[in-house]
């Protein structure tokens, strides 16, 4: 496992995404449990992409204007969803106070921390762009490469999300107990998820 790879990987994974930001958001709303249920889903998220990428459907995506763009449009309305159900303070990134607090359901913030990564079609295209680059031209074979490098990434994935949930759930008292703070907080969260629409909508093959 080369040091470029681990550095390049964990470039990419400290960055600001659908994924880190849902993370941070659940565990604002949830508290830490929530938030590691989402790394967890986020993580499952990229599964797919690298399955893609590493069977070389992915291809499909960069050639075919047609599964692009479809593919695209499902994250832009999911994501525009999100920041609806934000700003009505509905499904899990309702905050509530610790005297109202219930126990959200594990899979349906899996489930919607899945669709965040899923449906990201530029994903796949960059596992495709991102994993070759660190075979090597000689290896035997390809694919166990491929496949150890997804699983190193998808680790440090759930890592890196945890520990975005773990200091968002830290403070996360502080904010139910102001008002002011938390709608601040809905809207904020309700305008990153319209903008990260905007640039997946905007975004070319």
């Amino acid at each position: 496992m080369s040091v470029e790879f681990l550095l390049t990987s964990l470039v990419i994974v400290v960055s600001p995404g659908t994924g880190a930001l849902y993370t941070i958001a659940t565990g604002l709303s949830q508290g830490f449990r929530a938030s590691v249920v989402a790394a967890f889903g986020c993580t499952l998220g990229i599964v797919p992409h690298m399955a893609a990428a590493i069977a070389g459907l992915a291809a499909v995506l960069h050639t075919s204007a047609v599964a692009f763009e479809t593919f695209k449009y499902l994250g832009v309305a999911y994501l525009l969803y999100l920041a609806w159900s934000t700003l009505r303070e509905r499904g899990t990134l309702t905050v509530e106070d610790a005297g109202e607090r219930r126990n959200p359901s594990a899979l349906r913030v899996t489930g919607t921390a899945v669709l965040v990564n899923f449906l990201n079609p530029k994903l796949s295209i960059f596992f495709l762009a991102f994993l070759p680059q660190f075979v090597p031209a000689n290896a035997a074979g390809p694919v166990p490469r491929m496949l150890e490098l997804s699983a190193v990434f998808m680790v440090m994935t759930f890592v890196v999300f945890a520990a975005y949930g773990f200091f968002a759930a830290a403070v996360r008292d502080h904010v139910v107990s102001r008002p002011n703070v938390l709608a601040w907080m809905r809207r904020t969260f309700a305008a990153a998820f319209v903008g990260l629409g905007a640039q997946l909508a905007l975004a070319d093959r």
